[in-house]
């Protein structure tokens, strides 16, 4: 059997298994709804009861999207990342992204005692910290993008997004020695993740942002497989780096950011799936990783989401933290056997 026909069976099997955990996310809950009455649902039918209908179209399906939102957003920011600075451990937030939205969210909530009260429960709701969040994500790429424009070095960027994460975590830790415990509790709910909280409308804004930087990532695939061989081999392909450069980090920026503002910061999703389309399709045709990482976080994400609400517990763990659970040993994993990475 050839590759395109072994690549061809495993497309269709991870189109299938996103399928299926697609409906077991919407199915497994605190109200177990059996996965026949889901399909039913999903398809137009009406549920055997009125209750499951509202659980699942109100509350299961936004968040089982959200979730494949989100995986997907990640996963390619990831790609994207690593194969711009030819590092296996670079992930969707290394240039700072998270830090800066981080900041914004940390300025609504920490320093909302310094504002007047009208000002304060405006700035603390829901749109008002995805807006801080969304603006100190911006704040951060326009600072990345001005100094990408002194610098030459790929792997410089790199160093100078650290630095950002840095100086606006040092920014936060500030802030929180000063905040009240209500403060402290409502950033560090913020901080763990949340994919339950979003609208119909919020899911309409994300799903537009979370598709423009997908048509960006696709149209640097080119550009991703001549970088993944070194920049002095890309300008000899007659690359131009510096727009190449710019189309991946705004890319990253509309999917990470978007993301960070919507749902929290959410790790190691980014990280590691790109390696693992590595591993099981045994490639670096971004051509293939592309669609493959898209799945396969989408997959993961969901596969995450339920185990935070496993079927029993009365509560939902927080997402972030069962992202890092799951994410951090298949990294350890994957830098032992050291394959897959770049």
């Amino acid at each position: 059997m050839n590759n395109q026909s072994q690549n061809k069976i495993l497309f269709s099997s991870l189109l299938v298994v996103l399928f299926l955990v697609f409906l077991l996310n919407i199915s497994l809950g605190q109200v177990n709804i059996p996965v026949k009455e889901v399909f039913k649902s999903l398809t137009g039918l009406s549920s055997s009861k009125e209750t499951w209908e509202y659980i699942i179209v109100n509350f299961r399906l936004p968040k089982a999207i959200t979730a494949i939102l989100v995986g997907v957003g990640l996963s390619i920011s990831g790609l994207l990342m690593q194969t711009l600075f030819r590092n296996p451990l670079a992930g969707p937030y290394v240039l700072g992204l998270s830090s800066g939205s981080s900041l914004g969210v940390a300025l609504v909530i920490l320093g909302s005692g310094f504002l007047p009260g009208f000002l304060a429960s405006i700035l603390l709701s829901s749109y008002g910290i995805i807006l801080a969040s969304c603006l100190g994500s911006f704040l951060v790429l326009l600072l990345i993008l001005v100094v990408s424009v002194k610098i030459r070095d790929t792997a410089t960027i790199l160093i100078v997004g650290l630095m950002f994460s840095s100086f606006t975590g040092s920014i936060v830790s500030v802030l929180s020695y000063f905040s009240s415990a209500e403060q402290l509790q409502k950033f560090t709910f913020w901080s763990m993740g949340n994919l339950g909280n979003l609208s119909w409308q919020n899911i309409l804004i994300l799903t537009i942002v979370i598709v423009l930087g997908l048509l960006l990532s696709l149209f640097s695939i080119k550009s991703l497989d001549a970088l993944l061989l070194g920049e002095n081999y890309a300008k000899s392909m007659g690359l131009n780096i510096k727009k190449s450069r710019y189309i991946i980090i705004i890319a990253t920026s509309l999917l990470a950011g978007s993301i960070t503002a919507f749902a929290g910061p959410i790790a190691f999703i980014g990280l590691a799936v790109p390696h693992l389309a590595k591993l099981l399709f045994q490639t670096s045709n971004h051509k293939i990783l592309f669609w493959s990482t898209i799945l396969i976080g989408g997959i993961l994400m969901l596969f995450c989401d339920m185990i935070s609400q496993m079927p029993g517990l009365e509560f939902t763990l927080p997402i972030n933290a069962i992202t890092s659970i799951i994410g951090a040993p298949i990294v350890i994993w994957l830098l032992v056997r050291k394959k897959s990475l770049i």
